[in-house]
């Protein structure tokens, strides 16, 4: 190796390392960092201070006074995986086994603080609900909404809710699921806008339940259902309150004609 007057490697061009810099070294290479291995990139990454919180809701968090029903558009989390919860057995942070030693005025404290009850209006599209802990502990905040009136679940990969019921929701968007058939939408006795569109419904069989609501729009476009003949008329005949059907107000033409209102069972030719 040479080096010039000035201290400097000619064949590098780096500055020599100071006292200074050789002793810091060595004290870095004393204290190793503990690598964690990244699923996704393949390469081992140091964990970040605040990778201990990613498992836990808002509510567990210290001097966090939100509750859900100030939340406008909040993330349902993925569960650890038991591998991890494997590796964090007995660490304080991990919430999942804390959560069953907890008593019950804890988990009603919980319960309070997410306050689900008491949403008006709430955005809960676009989670991507492929771990089962998800699917879950959506379904379960879904019951809780006993008051909300404007519900988003667009992109869920939904495929039944008809163990939910939504008593005061007056607008549902459930567009871009995964539901094939009427029989399982949630209970929506107060519905007014329902939106079903780029879904998987086939047939019109159980959209009669609706009639009792006073539904007055409702989207199924993109759905197969769409392809029905005499579509738009027997979907107004099963909703006479219906007035807007996938954004067209009711037409004359979609009076359905008297042979669909009493079709012939059988048809019978008799030969003298």
């Amino acid at each position: 190796m040479s080096e010039s007057s000035s201290g400097v490697n000619t064949l590098t061009g780096s500055f020599p390392k100071s006292q200074s810099s050789r002793s810091s070294d060595l004290e870095v290479a004393r204290t190793p960092l503990c690598p964690d291995l990244s699923p996704d990139s393949g390469l081992l990454s140091t964990p970040l201070p605040s990778s201990r919180f990613r498992f836990a809701s808002w509510h567990h968090l210290e001097q966090c006074d939100v509750t859900g029903d100030q939340l406008t558009c909040p993330r349902v989390r993925e569960g650890p995986s038991e591998e991890e919860l494997l590796q964090r057995q007995g660490d304080d942070i991990c919430f999942e086994r804390r959560r069953r030693r907890e008593g019950e005025r804890q988990r009603w404290e919980e319960r309070l603080k997410e306050n689900w009850e008491n949403c008006l209006e709430l955005n809960l599209s676009y989670q991507d609900l492929g771990d089962a802990f998800q699917q879950e502990n959506f379904l379960r905040i879904l019951r809780r909404l006993i008051r909300v009136e404007k519900l988003q679940l667009v992109d869920n990969s939904l495929t039944n809710l008809s163990s939910v019921r939504l008593p005061r929701c007056r607008m549902l968007n459930l567009q871009r699921n995964h539901l094939v058939c009427f029989r399982q939408l949630p209970k929506l006795p107060a519905v007014e806008h329902l939106c079903l569109s780029e879904n998987a419904i086939g047939s019109l069989g159980g959209l009669g339940a609706l009639g009792n609501s006073p539904l007055r729009s409702l989207s199924l476009s993109r759905n197969p259902v769409t392809f029905t003949q005499d579509y738009r008329a027997r979907v107004f005949l099963c909703l006479p309150k219906l007035e807007i059907l996938d954004g067209i107000p009711k037409l004359s033409e979609d009076s359905l004609p008297t042979r669909l209102h009493f079709p012939e069972t059988t048809r019978m030719c008799n030969i003298l």
